[in-house]
């Protein structure tokens, strides 16, 4: 052998050596498969189930009721193997089912485009032979987008429904537009105006009700709103139906808001306005938001107990929310939590064992997840991601929480985060771009004693503008990088009244 050989060799071992101990030493990237599996149901052959609605039932089966007015039982659902689920048709002849609640005497209460109906099976073969309505308060002319979503009951024993504006712009039928309650009497109860294009509506862990509204007129993006009795969020055209009898507890309508504002304005300006406590940014949190749910499982969901979980229909997504109160007002952050579904979410719900069961249907919306139609379970294997697991604003600036230790030297670096502010123009027309851009400065940061918090003072807080920021720089204790860095914190009010600076 040739001594140039021989030092050619020698240099091919220690250049693989080197790269040998450099793999060791960099930790693979997380994937979000690693926290959270996702387990696709098989539907059965030749059968059309687009999702549109979810409910746990209460001998375990969980009920799916879809867009062509079916409710399909699942049964042994709750397996590590989705293909030993068995799909058993329920009922049919409805009209697009976007709302399911369990009830008392094996009632199943059935949220339709015209109405509310209760359905059960009195002869025990596993089929509705019972259908009755409880109410019809709301009025429909047969156009395409007049959706009626409906929540569970809450613990007064209502139904809560979200009527969608008809043709997407216009309230041409009665309480089109507006949210309100069934009541255990079976009366319908108009709360709140100003309601464009829901896609889910459910509850946090104290029992408000909340709902998704989609970008379109009066909405310059996605959101999640708060729905009062008395307010009004957002798209003018409902005001119309504060003369109804049933609306006239109400009062007189609100002064319209004027076109090209900013919500914040507005909601200065009108007592009625309630803002949304979180924005979507459009395309980066979705486009089309959809159900929601509160992780009420004690932990077997993972870290983010008492957190909501809302779908988006076209980014085929989960999003989770953090919400705190600020000036008696909802308001927090938005995370990316889980894509890869394989149609377009909308409805979501939280099954026993605290997996969460998601629906998907792509007609006439479109869905990155390709199927036309899809049920799966998300359940979390045990293992914590590193997260982000509250954002909440300050005075000067924003705590953040994590669902691990970090590593104090990297999240203690200011140039770690990068922080930038943007909001939509509240106006009429249809949607918005990113308006009104500012980068605020963050000028210290402080890790918490526990190594499970940082305290970031920023100089340019932006009232009524989303805080868009990255955390890149952030490790936890094991060197590990955060599974999503972007958080959107959604800051309506600074605590402590302190004023947007111009």
């Amino acid at each position: 052998m040739t001594r140039t050989l021989r030092f050619f060799i020698l240099g091919v071992l220690l250049v693989t050596l080197s790269a040998s101990v450099g793999a060791q030493d960099k930790k693979p990237k997380a994937a979000e498969d690693d926290y959270y599996k996702l387990l696709r149901y098989e539907i059965p052959a030749g059968k059309v189930l687009e999702a549109g609605a979810i409910e746990i039932m209460p001998d375990g089966k969980i009920a799916v009721g879809t867009r062509r007015g079916e409710i399909w039982m699942i049964d042994n659902a709750l397996t590590d193997d989705p293909k030993q689920a068995k799909f058993t048709r329920y009922a049919h002849g409805m009209h697009e089912i976007l709302g399911l609640a369990a009830g008392k005497d094996g009632w199943l209460y059935v949220v339709q485009r015209p109405d509310v109906t209760r359905i059960k099976d009195t002869d025990g073969d596993g089929k509705a032979d019972l259908f009755e309505v409880v109410t019809d308060g709301w009025e429909i002319n047969g156009d395409y987008h007049e959706y009626a979503f409906g929540s569970r009951f809450d613990k007064q024993g209502n139904i809560w429904i979200t009527l969608c504006l008809t043709g997407s712009f216009n309230s041409s039928s009665k309480f089109r537009g507006w949210a309100g309650k069934v009541t255990p009497e079976g009366k319908f109860v108009p709360t709140t105006s100003g309601v464009r294009s829901p896609g889910g509506v459910g509850f946090n862990d104290v029992g408000d009700v909340f709902y998704t509204d989609n970008q379109g007129p009066w909405n310059g993006a996605c959101h999640l709103k708060h729905i009062t009795v008395g307010g009004f969020v957002g798209h003018p055209d409902s005001f119309k139906w504060y003369k109804d009898k049933d609306a006239a507890y109400l009062g007189d309508a609100p002064t319209v808001p004027k076109s090209g504002s900013r919500i914040m304005t507005e909601a200065k300006r009108i007592p009625q306005f309630v803002p949304p406590p979180v924005t979507f940014p459009y395309g980066k949190m979705g486009q089309s938001a959809s159900g929601i749910d509160c992780d009420l499982s004690g932990g077997k969901f993972g870290p983010f107990e008492k957190q909501l979980f809302v779908g988006d229909q076209t980014h085929s997504t989960i999003m989770r929310v953090f919400l705190e109160k600020v000036n008696d007002r909802y308001q927090g952050a938005c995370f990316p939590f889980r894509q890869g579904f394989g149609s377009g979410n909308v409805p979501v719900r939280f099954a026993r064992d605290g997996s969460l069961i998601v629906g998907g249907t792509s007609r006439g919306w479109g869905s990155r997840g390709g199927k036309p139609f899809a049920v799966e379970r998300l359940a979390w294997t045990g293992k914590t991601p590193f997260e982000i697991h509250e954002m909440r604003a300050k005075p000067d600036g924003f705590e953040l929480t994590f669902t691990k230790p970090v590593d104090p030297v990297a999240a203690g670096k200011t140039d770690s985060y990068q922080m930038k502010t943007f909001t939509y123009i509240y106006q009429a027309a249809y949607g918005s771009p990113e308006v009104d851009a500012t980068t605020p400065k963050i000028t210290k940061v402080e890790v918490g004693k526990d190594n499970k918090s940082v305290r970031l003072w920023v100089d340019g807080l932006q009232e009524g503008h989303i805080h868009d920021l990255t955390a890149n720089g952030v490790l936890s204790s094991e060197g590990q990088p955060l599974l999503h860095p972007q958080a959107y914190y959604t800051l309506n009010y600074i605590p402590g009244g302190k004023k947007t600076q111009e």
